[in-house]
């Protein structure tokens, strides 16, 4: 889950650009997911291709996360400088 949170940080720093791809393997080397990135979307897929679920970067600023359904499961909100 830490691996993931990293990618979606990672993900969305990045700002829109080309679409970005992460793949994430375990242990022995085995891809277990993918993450990729386009515009303010990041999109979470396992190993099979299936969508696990998004990430999606509001316009002010603020982080929305849902599972493969759709459904909100949760959300932050960036901090103002």
């Amino acid at each position: 889950m830490r691996t993931i949170a990293i990618a979606v940080a990672l993900a969305l720093l990045a700002g829109p650009a080309v679409a970005q791809q992460q793949t994430f393997r375990n242990e022995r080397g085995q891809i277990t997911g993918t993450a990729s990135t386009s515009g303010n979307v990041t999109t979470f897929r396992d190993r099979s291709g299936r969508i696990t679920g998004t990430a999606e970067r509001m316009r002010d600023g603020s982080v929305q996360y849902r599972d493969a359904m759709g459904r909100l499961t949760g959300s932050a909100t960036a901090s103002r400088r």
